[in-house]
Formats: C-alpha cells, sequence, structure tokens
C-alpha cells in the first residue's frame, strides 16, 4: 500500500526520550486529511499521537464527514516510561468522540489502564479489559501485552463474540521503537487490502514480530524496527 500523512504535532525527540512537542491547530490537521481524501482514494486510516482535545474532536469529525473506512484507533496515551502524553479531558474525548469510529482499537497495557482507570497486569485482566473496552464503542479491541513478562508476546483480540489470544515469541532487544504505531499501520494497511479484521491482526503481528527480529541500535536508547524486511503478506 502507498503510506500518506496528516501531521497532528512536531516533536523534538531522540532514541531516548522525547523532550518537547508543539501541536498543530486542528484547522490544520483538517486540512491535510482533506487534500490527501480530495485526490486519493483512502482505503484505510490510522490515528496515532493527537496531542489535545481539540485534535481528537476534528479528527473524530473529519473521518466521519469523509466516511473514510477502516479506521484503527492508536491511543498514544502513555509514553514508554509511563508518563501520561494526554490530559484528562482529552483522554475522555478519546472515548467520547472517537471510539465510535474505530473498526480496531489498539491500546498496551498502559493506555489500557488509563482509559479504565484500573490495573491490566494479567492475561486474564487483558481479557476483561478488551471485553470492557469494546463495551464502549469499537468494533475490535486488541489489547497488547507486550508489557508483560513472559517468553511470549501475547496480545488479546476480542470482536464482541470471538476472543483470541494471539501468542508469538518474545524478542529479547531494547529496540523496539515504533512497535506500537507500526503495529497499528500494518493493521490498516491489510484492511486496506481486504484482510477480515482478525485475518489483519494475525497478519501484522507476524510482521511486526519479524520488524523486531531484525530491529538494529541506533543511538544511546531504543533503536528502530526493521519496516522494509521481506515478509509480504499471504
Amino acid at each position: 500500500v502507498h503510506g500518506t500523512s496528516a501531521i497532528t504535532a512536531v516533536t523534538a525527540q531522540n532514541s531516548v526520550t522525547v523532550t518537547d512537542y508543539v501541536a498543530l491547530e486542528p484547522r490544520m490537521v483538517v486540512a491535510q486529511v482533506e487534500a490527501v481524501a480530495s485526490d486519493m482514494t483512502v482505503a484505510a486510516a490510522k490515528t496515532g499521537m493527537l496531542a489535545n482535545r481539540a485534535i481528537v474532536a476534528a479528527v473524530a469529525d473529519v473521518l466521519r464527514r469523509l466516511a473514510l473506512p477502516h479506521v484503527v484507533v492508536d491511543p498514544v496515551m502513555v509514553a514508554k516510561g509511563g508518563a501520561r502524553l494526554l490530559d484528562p479531558d482529552a483522554e475522555r474525548a478519546y472515548v467520547e468522540q472517537l471510539f465510535a469510529r474505530a473498526d480496531v482499537l489498539t491500546p498496551n497495557l498502559l493506555e489500557a489502564e488509563a482509559l479504565l482507570g484500573r490495573a491490566v497486569r494479567t492475561r486474564e485482566a487483558m481479557r476483561q479489559a478488551a471485553r470492557d473496552l469494546h463495551a464502549l464503542g469499537p468494533r475490535v479491541v486488541v489489547v497488547k501485552g507486550g508489557h508483560l513478562e513472559g517468553p511470549e508476546a501475547v496480545d488479546v483480540f476480542y470482536d464482541g463474540v470471538r476472543l483470541e489470544e494471539l501468542a508469538a515469541p518474545r524478542v529479547h532487544t531494547r529496540n523496539t521503537h515504533g512497535t506500537g504505531c507500526t503495529f497499528s499501520a500494518a493493521i490498516a494497511a491489510r484492511l486496506a487490502l481486504g484482510a477480515e479484521r482478525l485475518e489483519a491482526v494475525r497478519g501484522a503481528k507476524e510482521y511486526l514480530t519479524e520488524a523486531i527480529r531484525r530491529s538494529y541500535s541506533v543511538g544511546r536508547g531504543h533503536g528502530p524496527v526493521d519496516h522494509l524486511h521481506p515478509l509480504t503478506p499471504r
């Protein structure tokens, strides 16, 4: 697929940390989406860091107005170190305005905890979190378990009927920069190509696992995964 982007915030970051960011005006975020959609056929869309309530609301509105299909919402709310990236008002806006537009919601454990206001630290807690988040509006919830310990990285998929645990061998590396963004983008790409939702999530996890296995070190912190490895869709 060919990916396009609408920038929501300019960040100052490296492999170690994000030191600062400036959010764009919501009208500029919307203008970028409209510019792309007026020129190209959009087969799927994903959200990432939305920065504040005004941008969350603007993105939810433009998704609805343009009827963009196969929306994957990656609720970027908590940094790797645990710091909250959104204020509580913006977090509520995710639930109130964006979840109903989501075909797939992909929180990690810290984000699931922020959204539900309780600890999510076990497989059973992940299963219940998936059910409770699904009740808030998304058609599918994938609770990512990469922060748990163990020989496997297990994600929980729930679509209101099927509850599946998707496991892959854990890759022991610190080079995990961008794993969440890569996962949600890969899901969106496979949905764009016509995959069913569970199939899209399985394929994205397989792709990401290999990307982590082939990751490399850049700088003093978390290096990037290898997005260009040769694994192709089945």
